[in-house]
């Protein structure tokens, strides 16, 4: 079943949402999308078999975990013509990368097949050349392991019963069977160890939290998009401790039935309208404050940055280029009741990215 969300005090969006609360094919048997909005979970049951264009087909599990000091990544990933698993530790404060690991692989259209939800609960174990990983996910936790090398990494995250997320499944206009459909989780306290050469760093459910971004995508060959994410504790008046988080992502597909837009508190979902940010930063403008608007007015953040933490895999007809803004974020954001939140020095990030892929 799907409705069009009115939301809070019962203004309406100027961009359409139609959330989706029903279980729900995506594709039909040749190919066509069907559905196109948002969820709060992963309700559209997804047939990778059903995808018209197999070459085009991406599908990638990628974890991201940082306490504002220090971030891991890992990720698994496949795009059909291969794809990889990878490992990497950055120090946000001095901006370097203290470790980097990949083991990648050649024709991966139909092995390594990742589950076809990330919010349920699934194991995926895989060895791909000197790299073994795993991730496990249950009700209530999720854990990550990682070997390759002298690198380590193991940790383990708690989620809250009932968590809400934002699925959102964007079209592209023109192309009725491609699609770019994903699951942001957020809000998970996570705790852990990233060990290389000697050296361990270690992450406690004290100010640490991991999210996960979750995609099976059958995209055009270029893109473009934003994504900004964090999860912070915020504390209340009386001293109660509180989990929040965001989700924005925008310049992707086709918006007119959704946005990848959300705030959460204590783990259920508050569906705003389409972000902007007021000064693009391209070329030469990242490292200045971003300042972000909702066509509603709920999400008014400025985000001071620190670093960014670009990357740049250009191979033959393949790039994947992207400024990943690390920094404190300030301001107030609106839950659907009207009640204003007010942000103080957030760590989070906001990314632009370029791919052709």
């Amino acid at each position: 079943m799907e409705k069009t969300y009115v939301g809070w005090q019962e203004a309406p969006f100027k961009s359409k949402q139609t959330e989706y609360t029903e279980p729900t094919n995506l594709l039909s048997p040749d190919g066509r999308l069907l559905a196109k909005g948002w969820a709060r979970h992963n309700v559209f049951n997804y047939n990778r078999f059903h995808v018209k264009h197999q070459m085009r087909r991406k599908e990638w599990d990628f974890y991201q975990l940082s306490n504002g000091k220090y971030m891991v990544q890992l990720s698994f990933a496949n795009i059909s013509l291969g794809g990889y698993v990878s490992a990497v530790l950055v120090d946000l404060k001095q901006g370097k990368t203290l470790k980097s690991v990949m083991s990648p692989f050649i024709g991966g259209k139909d092995k390594y097949v990742l589950p076809p939800k990330g919010d349920v609960p699934n194991t995926v174990q895989m060895t791909i050349g000197k790299a073994s990983f795993a991730f496990d996910t249950e009700e209530t936790s999720r854990t990550i392991c990682f070997k390759m090398d002298d690198v380590e990494l193991n940790f383990q995250m708690d989620i809250m019963p009932g968590l809400e997320n934002i699925t959102t499944v964007l079209p592209f206009e023109g192309f009725p069977d491609r699609y770019f459909m994903t699951t942001k989780q957020l809000c998970m306290p996570c705790a852990g160890t990233f060990k290389f050469g000697g050296e361990c760093y270690e992450f406690t459910k004290d100010d640490t939290f991991c999210s996960l971004d979750w995609g099976r995508v059958c995209t055009p060959y270029s893109l473009v998009w934003y994504w900004g994410s964090g999860s912070t504790y915020l504390y209340d008046a009386d001293g109660n401790r509180h989990i929040f988080g965001f989700e924005i992502t925008w310049g992707i597909g086709d918006e007119s039935n959704a946005t990848e837009t959300c705030l959460f508190y204590d783990g259920k979902a508050h569906k705003f309208g389409a972000v902007d940010v007021k000064t693009f930063p391209k070329p030469d403008k990242y490292m200045q404050p971003w300042e972000f608007i909702s066509e509603d007015g709920r999400f008014n953040l400025t985000m001071t940055p620190f670093y960014d933490h670009h990357s740049d895999l250009n191979v033959a007809v393949m790039r994947m280029h992207s400024h990943q803004v690390h920094g404190l974020w300030n301001g107030t954001v609106t839950l659907d009741d009207g009640t204003v939140l007010e942000i103080k020095d957030m760590y989070a990030f906001c990314e632009y990215v370029e791919n052709r892929w």
